[in-house]
């Protein structure tokens, strides 16, 4: 396959100079054959004036439309695409100057209809950024699902680093209107009509999530629910893995109130801690960013678990229809009761 031309897509709602940061590391790309596309979502703060500092800097095209959620704008972004392979960025990243290049010389040798690459931290993030980094793609927290070459078999792209031939992003409409969850959907859609996925380890951005802990809370509680929706429309995917954070909830759950009676399973709550602990200083190389990895973890699984068990109990046991019960998770309208 020739070289392809990369239609890079990213939604915004409120962050301009995040637009700023992202655009900055584009213009710095080796590869020089992509257009970049800006969908701006019914934002209150605007990006123009930072798209229109690049437009002499980049093949830059700038959108407006009325808030319909990121799903729905990566596809209106994908419509007014020139290019053959679609390349979707949140607005919060930034990309290492040979991510173009290094994609397109894998894809000309190992073809993947649909690639998805890691994001790590950056020396400049906080250290709550990195703790957070730390929990959502350390083997031991997320096994390995989100970019770690260890687990490639069990990883999903993600939408904030996820490219995608345009071919196979029309042949199967695209993101659907759930949201957080519409990445691995599409995913799913895409793999059921034949189209490749994988890794491409190498491609990796930074990814600035800006966010507390509480913030980070209620982002993953949406992440574990989201989990038992796709279970519910993707059956095949019900893989054990999904199911771990709940499990690990429970088990601390379980832990604490033994430990209210035999002292010793304290020492087994405080055991499985410390082992996040120090893989997280492994990983950060930080006293101070492994305790921090530490609370992200607990956050995490607290969070996660009690979403999935939520959705779980709503959607597989009490079988209720997921856009009437969480109509928090899907953008445009729900749907009437029979």
């Amino acid at each position: 396959m020739s070289n392809l031309k990369f239609s890079i897509i990213i939604p915004v709602f409120n962050r301009p100079q995040e637009v700023c940061e992202l655009l900055k590391s584009l213009s710095n790309q080796t590869y020089r054959d992509f257009e970049v596309i800006i969908v701006e979502d019914g934002s209150d703060q605007s990006c123009k004036s930072q798209t229109d500092d690049f437009a002499d800097r980049l093949n830059l095209h700038y959108f407006y439309k009325p808030n319909s959620g990121p799903g729905d704008s990566r596809n209106y972004g994908a419509i007014k695409a020139s290019g053959n392979f679609l390349i979707f960025f949140d607005s919060d990243c930034s990309i290492p100057p040979d991510y173009l290049n290094l994609v397109n010389d894998y894809l000309f040798w190992n073809w993947l209809d649909v690639y998805g690459g890691p994001d790590r931290a950056h020396e400049d993030f906080s250290n709550i950024q990195k703790a957070i980094n730390y929990s959502m793609t350390s083997l031991l927290t997320t096994g390995g699902i989100r970019g770690r070459l260890q687990a490639a078999d069990t990883f999903q792209p993600r939408s904030f680093n996820m490219g995608v031939s345009k071919t196979a992003f029309t042949e199967v409409s695209g993101f659907s209107n759930i949201h957080p969850g519409e990445d691995p959907d599409l995913i799913y859609r895409l793999v059921d009509k034949g189209f490749t996925k994988g890794l491409i380890s190498d491609a990796y951005v930074y990814h600035k999530r800006r966010i507390n802990f509480k913030k980070f809370g209620l982002q993953v509680y949406k992440f574990g629910l989201a989990r038992t929706i796709l279970m519910k429309w993707h059956p095949a995917s019900r893989k054990w893995i999904f199911f771990i954070p709940s499990m690990a909830l429970i088990l601390c759950i379980l832990l604490i109130f033994l430990g209210l009676l035999i002292p010793f399973f304290w020492y087994v709550l405080i055991f499985g801690f410390l082992v996040v602990f120090i893989d997280s200083w492994r990983s950060t190389g930080n006293i101070t960013n492994a305790i921090l990895g530490v609370t992200a973890t607990i956050v995490q699984i607290t969070s996660y678990g009690w979403g999935f068990l939520h959705g779980w109990w709503q959607l597989h046991v009490r079988k209720k229809h997921e856009q009437q019960q969480f109509p928090e998770m899907f953008m445009g309208p729900i749907p009437k009761t029979p």
